[in-house]
């Protein structure tokens, strides 16, 4: 879904961007990895004229590729985070081989939750110490059942979450 939103601009070709999202900045061409795309609607500068009317420019937004950290309403496991650390402990099947080695841990993962509350984008940004917990991590956040989404401005919007996961031998 292709979101337009409107700019004014105080000069003539004017150009706002964000530098992160568009790397090709300074290129004469739009590039295909471009995130914005930009339209400038001449209000007669080219001529020569002086008008001091603003000029505005149509933004189109891929709101598809915007992965939100924080928003105004973060997404929530269904029930709750008491549900969602009940979920793990019923779920999680200690690898056999850090077991038997004694191995214990905390992976931190990070995963989207999408705007239908599906995850997705599932990675390890701390490894717990042994790859057998990372990969148990990494299966009970993709067996998670669909979460109540993320909202950004009344609207469902995709979440990067952060989970700690932890194996601890009793």
């Amino acid at each position: 879904m292709t979101n337009y939103r409107y700019i004014t601009h105080l000069w003539c070709y004017t150009f706002i961007a964000c530098v992160l999202c568009t790397p090709n900045l300074l290129a004469d061409t739009p590039q295909e990895s471009d995130t914005y795309l930009f339209y400038l609607l001449n209000d007669g500068h080219e001529r020569g004229e002086n008008n001091s009317t603003p000029q505005t420019s149509l933004v189109e937004e891929e709101e598809e590729e915007v992965v939100f950290v924080v928003v105004e309403s973060m997404p929530e496991f269904p029930g709750g985070q008491q549900a969602l650390f009940k979920f793990i402990s019923d779920n999680l099947k200690y690898p056999t081989i850090a077991q038997e080695n004694g191995i214990q841990g905390r992976v931190i993962c990070q995963f989207i939750v999408n705007k239908d509350g599906s995850i997705s984008g599932v990675e390890v940004t701390r490894s717990g110490g042994d790859p057998s917990l990372d990969k148990e991590a990494i299966r009970i956040i993709k067996s998670m059942p669909k979460w109540k989404p993320g909202y950004q401005r009344g609207k469902p919007a995709r979440v990067k979450y952060t989970l700690p996961v932890t194996f601890k031998l009793l």
